[in-house]
């Protein structure tokens, strides 16, 4: 695991009003998102730390058990 899970709590913490404010942010420019589509996004950004932080950091296919 490449964070910690107090590290990964926080990130995870800090993406929701991101993720919601990103929203309001796009509208600014003239991009509509619905709660769906906002949703997908963040349900995506999730998922891509999630693997981020669950993957090998240093590239390897097996954990180590430790």
């Amino acid at each position: 695991m490449r964070i910690s899970k107090g590290g990964l709590l926080v990130i995870m913490a800090f993406l929701t009003p991101l993720i919601v404010e990103l929203r309001t942010v796009l509208s600014w420019f003239g991009v509509r998102l619905s709660v769906v589509e906002t949703g997908v996004l963040g349900l995506a950004l999730i998922v891509a730390v999630l693997i981020w932080a669950l993957w090998p950091s240093n590239g390897d296919t097996e954990a180590k058990l430790a």
